[in-house]
């Protein structure tokens, strides 16, 4: 969906994602050396201060970054300047960007050209009159179908000219860079799954809990406020509190991440604060803490439910009075940091039991983000992230060709996830890192749960190495996993059955004879 750059919190995120620069800098066809791609940033920030540049550069009225939505055949209006409508959705080969999309050609269409490509259906929705248009495909290599398309409408001092051409192919050269170095880029490559979504780079998922976590995270990152982040271990907490550090006026500061619970109380006072010469034993010269390496940051406390009485006391200085001592020291310091802070503790429970304090934890909760855990997030969600991780592990460790069987994939479908995200990503490495060929199959998923045959009965009729030859403990039937992923996929597809089979890997027929079984009651039989 097209939205707003949020100026709040986008102001000044061109030091991070745009080489900084005056409006005079025209001829420079985009500078994205400054960017940090392994940040959280806000793509959607990012990406629209590039379009911005672009219409600046070209001396265009408008501009829009259309993004190949490959699972519907359609280009989506990611980042637009769309005051009058939220997005715009083209099939690919409409108009002069589907017509792009397809080609992979540049089109340039002068004022007063009679041109079959252009469509009067978007001008019809927004009032805006298109005269000129210069649009010209993203993609890795000439050789590769475009992962999107970047247009400019109307140039204000006449028609486009060849030059203008040819830097905006060189302007969408540098995006595709940029694209492909997000994890925006692994959706944009042809045959996949579900339809687009995606808003902090690295933070996979479109769920409600998780466009909630993502609204929320947002509007801190806009202010200094202390923010508490819940939820289970694993669930993702570090990239939320990394992704409100990158998207906040803090962001070219220090990111101090600090784990509380793997500190015995004797230390963490130290490690926050720092110490004198001759304060302890060992003492032999004077020593700056987390708090002081965090100045003009984000000091990110995890797993603050787990510190002491004691240390919980001067945590509450610190943040209430956003003033320290070092250890041994007698000397009141100022600590511009900002606090954002987790936790997987019931800190409710913890002080009805007066384990945690009640003063610190009102302090603690001005923003409170709460992560839901894999298992509350729904089966697409979950897609997501498999394909992300195995993506992302098959580049790693030089993989390129690997894919996982329907089979494999039904299978972590079956799994609750009790360790979240961090026990998805380990499992989908493992297997990747290990499997003795390119097919990854339901034996090669270590999910704690599976049991071989050669284990269960020293070897027997199911010992031939296959998919067939495995079952689950202390989960749903294969069978039953299996209809429930086929609802999910042609869910995905919008009830398109020849997109679904695609997806599945199996023919068309092969699916309506799943689909009537289904519906005929025979779950739960064997096929």
């Amino acid at each position: 969906m097209t939205r707003p750059v949020d100026g709040r919190y986008a102001a000044g995120i061109a030091a991070d994602v745009v080489a900084a620069g005056s409006a005079p800098r025209l001829e420079d066809p985009l500078e994205l050396d400054g960017i940090s791609l392994d940040r959280k940033v806000d793509l959607d920030v990012v990406l629209g201060r590039i379009v911005d540049e672009i219409v600046a550069a070209l001396g265009a009225d408008r501009g829009t970054l259309y993004l190949v939505d490959h699972l519907r055949d359609e280009l989506v209006s990611r980042v637009a300047h769309l005051p009058e409508i939220a997005e715009i959705r083209l099939r690919v080969g409409e108009g002069v960007a589907g017509f792009v999309a397809r080609s992979g050609e540049v089109v340039n269409v002068a004022r007063d050209a009679d041109d079959p490509r252009r469509t009067g259906r978007i001008d019809a929705l927004t009032g805006y009159r298109t005269e000129s248009v210069l649009a010209a495909p993203v993609r890795r290599a000439p050789s590769e179908p475009p992962m999107a398309v970047l247009q400019v409408l109307n140039k204000k001092d006449g028609d486009f000219s060849a030059e203008d051409e040819r830097r905006l192919v060189r302007m969408a050269d540098r995006v595709a860079e940029l694209l492909d170095a997000t994890s925006l880029g692994r959706q944009l490559r042809p045959g996949q799954r579900l339809p687009l979504s995606f808003r902090f780079n690295d933070i996979v998922g479109e769920s409600g809990a998780m466009r909630e976590v993502y609204d929320r995270t947002a509007r801190a990152a806009a202010t200094d406020a202390t923010v508490l982040l819940r939820g289970e271990s694993g669930c993702g907490k570090g990239l939320v509190a990394r992704a409100i550090h990158d998207n906040s006026r803090r962001r070219d500061g220090p990111f101090v991440p600090i784990d509380c619970a793997a500190l015995p109380e004797t230390l963490i006072e130290n490690e926050l604060f720092g110490h004198e010469r001759g304060a302890f034993t060992g003492a032999d010269s004077t020593r700056d803490g987390k708090v002081r390496a965090a100045q003009g940051g984000t000091l990110f406390l995890d797993e603050i439910g787990d510190v002491s009485p004691t240390v919980q006391a001067k945590l509450l200085t610190l943040v209430q009075n956003k003033r320290f001592v070092k250890v041994g020291g007698t000397k009141d310091e100022e600590a511009d940091v900002r606090f954002v802070c987790a936790t997987n503790r019931d800190l409710e429970e913890a002080i009805a039991a007066g384990e945690f304090r009640q003063d610190l934890y009102y302090r603690l909760r001005v923003v409170e983000i709460e992560l839901p855990p894999l298992r509350d997030r729904g089966h697409a969600d979950l897609d997501r992230l498999i394909d992300h991780f195995l993506f992302e592990f098959a580049e790693r460790h030089e993989r390129p060709g690997v894919r996982l069987t329907p089979s494999a994939r039904s299978l972590l479908h079956t799994h609750a996830w009790p360790g979240n995200v961090r026990e998805l990503e380990h499992c989908i490495e493992s297997a990747v890192v290990l499997a003795g060929c390119d097919e990854l199959g339901a034996r090669d998923v270590p999910i704690k749960g599976l049991v071989l045959p050669q284990a269960a009965s020293g070897g027997g009729d199911g010992s031939s190495g296959g998919d067939d030859g495995l079952f689950v403990t202390d989960v749903k039937s294969l069978r039953e996993v299996e209809l429930a992923y086929i609802r999910h996929v042609l869910d995905a597809c919008d009830g398109n059955r020849s997109a679904a089979a695609r997806l599945l890997g199996i023919g068309r027929n092969t699916l309506l004879r799943k689909i009537s079984k289904d519906r005929s009651g025979d779950a739960g039989q064997k096929p």
